[in-house]
């Protein structure tokens, strides 16, 4: 995933997109999630996983260009 693609991202990502962004299998990013050990913030909406943006950025050693 580019640095232009996270920059585009939403305030918060599917599981899967954060994964892909990672380096990180679909099965292997639930599975850490389930069990609290996703490197990045997750929060929980019903049966669904939303990873908080900003964090996967800091994680990943992006920052938002100034405005």
């Amino acid at each position: 995933m580019s640095q232009e693609e996270l920059l585009a991202l939403p305030t918060t990502t599917s599981i899967e997109i954060a994964a892909r962004a990672i380096g990180l299998g679909r099965t292997r990013a639930y599975e850490l999630a389930r069990s609290g050990d996703f490197p990045c913030k997750v929060i929980r909406v019903g049966t669904s996983y939303r990873v908080v943006t900003a964090d996967l950025r800091r994680l990943l050693g992006v920052e938002a260009p100034a405005a």
